[in-house]
């Protein structure tokens, strides 16, 4: 049966896109270790289906300033992608790739903030290249757009893209681990229905 929203999932299906997500996130992990020529690994991924202030509670704070970069996909599955990282997780990059600490995204100069989109950018293209092959669909990505701002108001971004269809957001999380210190990330995979649809169909459930 053809679901109408992302709250109609299963705990099967559910289940189905954590298994992608796994094997997504894995990808994406070496894809980032290799950038910075570091040892990465991932915790236990989750994949949870949230209204707007579940989602924003489950990640932080609304007032917290964070760094996101999202992507727009088309071709057999519609939708966007957004990876979101807060200081911590700026930061870390930021001394592997440029040796530079800030205390805050105002800091930034604009090399920075370059090398923040790079990172999003190679997270999302690795996670959607292990994605699409693995439910043999192809997926196209457009060019990448970064903001900072606070974590309330990048929420809203793929509300209001596609409210008319849910008042849900697909949430995936699984922690990067480098050098033993555990780094909280958030990656939101927004298809619109009929291609969540369409990817359901794909792995026969």
């Amino acid at each position: 049966m053809k679901i109408r929203n992302y709250g109609d999932l299963n705990l099967q299906e559910l289940d189905i896109m954590r298994e992608i997500s796994s094997i997504g996130t894995s990808h994406a992990a070496t894809a980032l270790s290799k950038f910075l020529q570091k040892e990465i690994r991932i915790t236990l991924p989750q994949v949870s289906i949230l209204g707007y202030e579940d989602a924003v509670n489950r990640i932080g704070n609304i007032e917290e300033v964070v760094a996101a970069t999202l992507v727009k996909m088309d071709g057999d599955v519609d939708g966007l992608m957004l990876f979101l990282f807060n200081m911590d997780f700026a930061n870390t990059v930021l001394e592997k790739l440029l040796n530079q600490n800030y205390t805050s995204f105002e800091e930034m100069d604009a090399l920075a903030y370059s090398a923040l989109e790079e990172v999003g950018n190679i997270i999302i293209c690795s996670y959607i290249n292990a994605f699409s092959q693995l439910v043999d669909m192809s997926i196209h990505l457009s060019v990448p757009s970064s903001t900072v701002n606070m974590l309330g108001g990048i929420l809203t971004v793929p509300i209001a893209e596609y409210g008319y269809e849910t008042d849900k957001l697909m949430y995936f999380n699984a922690d990067f681990v480098m050098e033993g210190k555990r780094l909280s990330d958030w990656l939101l995979m927004l298809p619109d229905i009929r291609s969540l649809n369409h990817i359901l169909g794909k792995l026969g459930v």
